[in-house]
């Protein structure tokens, strides 16, 4: 079996990548095509965590700018979007086998258990794949921030920001097309270039416990394999 250097991963999905092209919605390709990516490093004895956006159904943010809506009662909104997006990926993951386990911020006991961080773990442990939705349960925090706040709870080895993007810019490559990619970075030189990989809070948590953080393409075949067996892909980003 080959090694594996990251043996527990916490993977950001955006509500958008789950929309695939449109970025809206579910797109059922993309769902059974991550589906297909995690069950293969399953079998290799990773455990994954996942943290999911809800950005395909509902942005608080822009249900706040734009209808007028409380930002607090907007973000809630977007929680339920999350929700949504878990339980949809928890079931195209158990049609490919793998053992699923939603865990919601929020309460909701019919449909998720509730985010214990102890249970969690053990699910990992386990083999089960553990998909962590509602955010961290509190408006104005990004599913950004709930991932890394998560994958430190969790003591995963890494946080996985899947992108659409092959890694992190100095600026837009889909505007500039002179563009330039770095390979590594550290956290301070993202939060002074502002560049828009996380949120700043996720960065900032990220480098005061610092932990590491791979920003990669997902829709590249097997990115998620090659990383957790330490090939270099996208752009790592660490204090060092």
């Amino acid at each position: 079996m080959a090694d594996i250097k990251y043996k527990r991963i916490l993977l950001k999905l955006s509500g958008e990548i789950l929309g695939g092209e449109k970025g809206t919605g579910l797109s059922s390709s993309t769902l059974k095509d991550i589906a297909q990516q995690i069950k293969e490093i399953t079998e290799l004895g990773v455990e994954v965590a996942m943290v999911i956006g809800g950005g395909n159904i509902v942005r608080g943010d822009s249900l706040s700018r734009d209808l007028g809506i409380d930002r607090a009662t907007a973000d809630y909104m977007g929680m339920l979007s999350t929700t949504i997006n878990a339980i949809a990926l928890q079931d195209v993951l158990e049609h490919h086998n793998v053992h699923t386990r939603v865990q919601n911020a929020i309460e909701m006991h019919e449909i998720a258990e509730p985010y214990i961080r102890r249970r969690a773990i053990r699910h990992l442990e386990k083999g089960r794949v553990v998909i962590f939705a509602g955010g961290t349960g509190n408006p104005y925090f990004t599913t950004d921030t709930a991932a890394a706040l998560r994958a430190i709870e969790i003591k995963a080895d890494i946080l996985m920001k899947a992108t659409k993007v092959d890694g992190v810019y100095d600026a837009d490559p889909n505007i500039v097309k002179s563009a330039i990619k770095f390979d590594q970075l550290k956290y301070i030189d993202v939060l002074k270039r502002g560049l828009k990989v996380m949120d700043s809070t996720a960065v900032s948590l990220s480098m005061d416990n610092d932990f590491p953080i791979i920003v990669f393409d997902i829709n590249i075949k097997d990115n998620i394999k090659k990383i957790v067996l330490g090939e270099k892909v996208g752009t790592l980003i660490t204090g060092r």
